[in-house]
């Protein structure tokens, strides 16, 4: 347990059940983007059996707090890297350094496995998370647009691991 955030990192387990917990916290934390992005999150379509689905493809950490979770992200191994996706913290949990441990774990993972690079998708209007990315050592690599839009909605970065 790291005493500054007073978090535990960990990875989920098969047996994990708790999926409606995590969705609770991944809708509140994204929910300041309602109104803000266009378009509108895919947090809106998840469903706890949804999350448990992608959960076995995808490797999960949380963030634990007094048996509370207080934080996720979810890791997808691609062929030359590692992907990182639904990022979330405790909305007032922000600044405890929750959100960097939670991509440490990803990044740990990924070089466990050989790949020496993490990528990550974020909307263009976010350009608060485009700062906090890039002091986590992401750059841009490109910009997509959803389907149905002629303009870039979505920025990829990646952090080239040593």
């Amino acid at each position: 347990m790291d005493q500054s955030t007073g978090a535990l990192i960990t990875q989920v387990a098969p047996d994990f059940d708790c999926w409606d917990d995590v969705l609770k916290l991944i809708l509140r934390a994204f929910a300041y983007m309602d109104g803000i992005i266009d378009p509108p999150s895919s947090a809106h379509l998840l469903t706890a059996e949804r999350l448990k689905d992608k959960a076995r493809h995808e490797t999960v950490f949380l963030a634990l707090e007094a048996g509370r979770i207080v934080g996720c992200i979810f890791v997808l191994e691609r062929a030359d890297y590692f992907y990182v996706g639904k990022l979330a913290v405790e909305p007032g949990l922000h600044g405890r350094g929750i959100g960097r441990r939670l991509m440490q774990a990803a990044e740990d993972l990924a070089l466990s496995r050989g790949k020496n690079a993490i990528e990550l998708q974020t909307r263009v209007e976010l350009s608060g998370n485009h700062a906090a990315f890039s002091r986590l050592g992401f750059r841009e690599t490109g910009r997509t647009a959803h389907t149905g839009y002629d303009r870039p909605t979505s920025i990829t970065m990646r952090k080239v691991l040593s």
